[in-house]
């Protein structure tokens, strides 16, 4: 009992070797969303942080601030929401399916 016991927190402990080198991994990944047909532009990592913002002089205006603002938030929340399914898909190829709880 107690070696399949071992065995276990072994894989465990392979299992978080593994995730902590993936999550290395995912930071220097990039994904990219757009918003207003590729006006504004946000890339985010894999710890889910925008690392670049593009925003195209045309939708710069003066007088609507508030479109901008839609549009920068927009990118940037979809470029976010796709930096975590990326994370999620990968970690789940280490888990196996599991859902560990605090690992990410």
């Amino acid at each position: 009992m107690a070696k399949g016991l071992g065995n276990i927190m072994k894989q465990a402990q392979m299992m978080q070797q593994k995730m902590a080198k993936l999550q290395e991994e995912l930071a220097e990944r990039t994904i990219e969303a757009t918003s207003g047909g590729g006006m504004v532009t946000a890339v985010a990592n894999g710890k889910q942080q925008i690392v670049s913002l593009k925003i195209e002089k045309e939708v710069v205006d003066p007088e609507d601030i508030e479109m901008l603002q839609d549009l920068v938030m927009a990118a940037a929340n979809e470029a976010l929401k796709k930096s975590q399914e990326m994370m999620q898909e990968e970690m789940g190829k280490i888990t196996g399916g599991f859902n560990l709880p605090g690992m990410f």
